[in-house]
This record gives structure tokens, sequence and C-alpha cells, in this order.
């Protein structure tokens, strides 16, 4: 499963890190987590400068990365799993930055265990980042919840609901056809080119595109669109049946006079999965 989008809303993201740096200042400074006021044998005026430099130091580590997941999260979505990942690095990251700074200012004193004063950061950045990370996740899906809800009682459309728009580009990379996705049949290719089948108000279309079918099809990653064939990809939300014939397995999409697809040995299995586990999930 994906985190939901409101996580890598730019929006969010702001509030994400004004909120962890705000909670950070507050609670390292007030309650002095594992004694560490005598990290720095300084005043507590003098703490607090040294606590807000530290603070932002760690705040930009944040801010760069959410600004590499944001546009990460546009290529292709994160899982729970990487978005896990993605903040032990966020932790490790910052203790690693806080060990260094700790052992140089504590050298004057002594020589401190660098294992020592790694756990203690280690468990310090964890509780400042982990418990504001948590407390807005939780405000962030209530806030999504109760958008969602008005929208409904509103009769709107949830942005998940409208059909989201494809577009195709040609070997050069420039922009030649944009596609509600739910409108594309199929694409074919055809020596250099590939032969783009759509429906537009209840009528089948081509558009000839000047592009390979293997450029194609790698800009089409997490859309419903998947390769069948060596010379066709196909829009799954428009196959309604596979049927078994003595050649092998062919596709029937819902559009009037549209040729049956056929399916390649190699690409029998992913075919499966894609329409069984759309059809499981619709």
């Amino acid at each position: 499963m994906n985190v939901p989008g409101y996580i890598n809303q730019k929006g969010n993201i702001v509030r994400l890190v004004g909120f962890t740096a705000l909670f950070a200042l507050i609670f390292i400074n007030i309650y002095q987590p594992f004694q560490s006021n005598a990290w720095y044998p300084v005043s507590k005026f003098m703490f607090f400068v040294f606590s807000s430099l530290i603070i932002l130091t760690g705040v930009l580590v944040v801010i760069i990365s959410r600004i590499i997941m944001y546009f990460r999260a546009k290529k292709a979505p994160i899982s729970y799993i990487q978005y896990g990942v993605w903040v032990f690095c966020e932790i490790l990251l910052m203790s690693l930055f806080y060990t260094i700074y700790t052992i140089i200012v504590r050298r004057a004193t002594g020589s401190p265990d660098p294992v020592d004063v790694f756990k203690t950061c280690f468990i310090n950045t964890s509780l400042v980042i982990l418990l504001p990370y948590g407390v807005l996740t939780l405000y962030f899906a209530w806030a999504d919840s109760k958008k969602r809800l008005a929208m409904l009682e509103n009769g709107e459309i949830l942005e998940s609901e409208k059909p989201k728009a494809i577009s195709f580009k040609d070997e050069k990379g420039i922009l030649r056809l944009s596609l509600s996705s739910e409108n594309i049949l199929y694409i074919e290719a055809s020596e250099n080119y590939a032969v783009i089948h759509y429906m537009n108000l209840g009528r089948t279309k081509e558009y000839l595109l000047r592009n390979t079918l293997r450029n194609i099809e790698s800009s089409l990653l997490n859309t419903s669109v998947l390769r069948c064939h060596r010379s066709y990809l196909v829009n799954f939300a428009r196959v309604k049946v596979i049927r078994k014939t003595k050649d092998g397995l062919v596709l029937e999409l819902d559009a009037e006079n549209i040729p049956e697809l056929p399916v390649s040995k190699s690409y029998q299995e992913s075919v499966r999965k894609k329409f069984f586990g759309d059809s499981e999930n619709s």
C-alpha cells in the first residue's frame, strides 16, 4: 500500500517542518530529556541558543529530505515501507550530525564514548521527530477525511475519482497528445511509430506518434496501461474479457469494432495479475 497523497502536499510539508522545529525547541529546552543540559556546561540562555542552532541544522536535513521525497513521489507512489525507511534515514542522518557535534563540543572536557553519544542522540532525535510526525499525520488524516466528507455532501467529485490525464511525448520528448486515461483503448507498434487508439465523443480515433512502444511503456508505469504483446499496450480499464483460444489468450475491450488483442506467452502472467487484481479492487 502507498502513503496517502496528503503526506506530500506542499502545505503539509511546510506544516511538518515548522511544527517539528517548534516541538524540538520546546521539548529540548523545557524537558531537557536525558539530562541534555549536562551535555554542554553553559547557561540556560546559551543552551537555548546552541539548541536552536542545532535544531535549525536538523530542520535543514528534514527540508532537503522532504523536497527530495516530494519530487520522488511525482514519479512513482511511495509505499508505507519506503516511507518508514525514509523517516528512519532522516533520524539516522540527524543523529550522526548531532553525534559529531556533541563529540567536538565535549572534547574540551574529556573524550566521550562515540557509541554512547550516538545512542543518546539517536534516542533524542527519534523522540523529537516521531512525536510531531505522529501527531501531524493524525491531523492530516483527519483534515483530509473532513474535506472529503464536505465534498461528498456538496455533491463534488473527489480528486481520486477523477480520470487521470496521460500525456504522450515523441522521441524528442515533445508533448504531442494528452488523453483522459479512461479514453485510451490500446497502443499499437508500427515500425518507428506507435498508433494510439482512443475514444472521443463515442467514436474510436487514432493518433500516430513517432516513438517506440518501449519508450511509451516506460512512461506509463503505475497506470492502467500495460504491455500484453510485443506489438501492443492495452488499457486494462477497458478490458472486459480474457478469453482462451487455440492460439493462446486474447483480450476483448468494451468498445465496438475493436479487434481482439493477442497476449504473448511471456506476458500472460503479468496480464492475469493486472486483470484479476484490478477486478478484485473494482
